[in-house]
């Protein structure tokens, strides 16, 4: 650690001594001297937060000697939400400020980030705040819900545009590549062709002759119906694979040849299917929390089946069961008998970071349903894929 700035020198004319007091709070101050300026206003932003983390407090980090104070502690005034808010954009990068507010709704509880409507007109949208709005919409009267939609309608609308791409490159890129017979221009695999006639190379006049064009066939835009049904557990902890579940299957509605299902359980079922072409309006009417009977919820998803051998079952849970898991297993394991892929998905977020009950997820694997972690994209492009070997006719 670096001696204190020579006297008359302001300690923030150093950045690296700057960084550690901002690191490490009033603690710090023997070595760096006081911050001034600007640099004391970060640390004020920083104490409100981070001062109140007892841990910090206990190995001499951060002690809260500043924290609500707009000059590092120099002063009476403390700091709410809506100021806080309004200094950390004024203060730090974007970047920063995204994990400051990740960490005040995530780690330090700071609900009226998301149920003050004057927070929420400053807040930048992002899914770590939504996932805060769905967490605590039951704590916002109507003018803060009104409010709170502006983030559920930006988020949902990035996931879109983010996901339908990939979504219609796993549907559109599932051609079939047997070779034709039939001699059609648009058909001509230039590939096939090329490495089937590297033999009549002729290096002086740098070409190929080719003696035996190659074509391959393309499936027929008639497609058998497949059923997708997506059962997603609504407790607290998956609040992120509701919203990528929400999207996915708004992504995937309409596509054809498939029919999809989207159903929201704790210990109560609630089909959502009828919502899913406006994925705000679904997420604002999901209420997260409660126990969570996984069987139930089978159950109702082995009901909707219409063709076993066409339909996929998406079950998106923690599987930490409160119903019954031995019916649960066996209900499971009748599907995959009659036919019925079933997954068993332990997240369905951008970020795929499973946390779930190993013994009763390898009790499922072993009734023949995968257990596993999948992206949003990646269920698009299973489901494609399953689509694409039993769903197609060729010509």
């Amino acid at each position: 650690m670096s001696s204190a700035a020579p006297e008359g020198t302001p300690a923030a004319a150093d950045p690296s001594l700057e960084r550690w007091r901002l690191i490490l709070g009033s603690p710090a101050e023997r070595h760096t001297g006081p911050p001034h300026g600007s640099a004391a206003a970060r640390d004020a932003a920083l104490d409100w937060l981070y001062g109140r983390d007892e841990d910090l407090r206990r190995r001499g980090v951060r002690r809260g000697g500043s924290a609500g104070s707009r000059e590092g502690g120099s002063g009476p005034s403390q700091l709410t939400a809506v100021d806080w808010l309004d200094d950390v954009h004024k203060l730090f990068p974007k970047e920063t400020v995204e994990r400051l507010e990740r960490d005040a709704v995530e780690q330090y509880g700071i609900d009226e980030i998301v149920t003050d409507p004057d927070v929420l007109a400053r807040v930048e949208p992002s899914p770590t705040l939504l996932r805060a709005v769905l967490r605590t919409k039951h704590l916002m009267n109507p003018a803060v819900l009104a409010a709170a939609r502006r983030i559920v309608e930006t988020v949902v609308r990035q996931l879109m545009e983010r996901l339908r791409p990939e979504v219609r490159r796993a549907f559109t890129g599932s051609r079939s590549r047997r070779p034709s017979r039939v001699p059609l221009a648009r058909d001509f695999d230039f590939r096939t062709t090329v490495r089937a006639n590297l033999a009549h190379y002729q290096p002086a006049e740098r070409r190929i002759l080719i003696q035996r064009p190659h074509f391959h066939s393309r499936t027929s835009r008639r497609l058998e119906q497949w059923q997708l049904v997506l059962l997603v557990d609504q407790s607290g902890s998956m609040a992120g694979s509701v919203i990528h579940s929400a999207v996915t299957a708004a992504c995937l509605w309409g596509l054809p040849g498939l029919k999809t299902h989207l159903v929201a359980f704790d210990t109560e079922v609630v089909d959502l299917t009828s919502e899913v072409t406006d994925p705000v309006e679904l997420l604002m009417g999901v209420q997260l929390g409660g126990g969570t009977d996984i069987a139930r919820a089978v159950d109702y998803g082995a009901c909707l089946v219409e063709n076993p051998r066409r339909t996929i079952v998406a079950l998106i849970s923690d599987f930490y069961e409160g119903g019954d898991p031995f019916r649960l297993v066996r209900t499971v394991r009748r599907l995959v008998e009659q036919g019925t892929t079933v997954l068993c998905l332990a997240a369905l977020d951008e970020a795929a970071d499973p946390v779930y009950d190993r013994a009763l997820a390898g009790r499922l694997a072993q009734a023949g349903a995968p257990v596993g972690a999948m992206t949003p994209g990646r269920l698009a492009e299973f489901v494609a894929e399953r689509i694409g070997r039993g769903g197609h006719t060729g010509r």
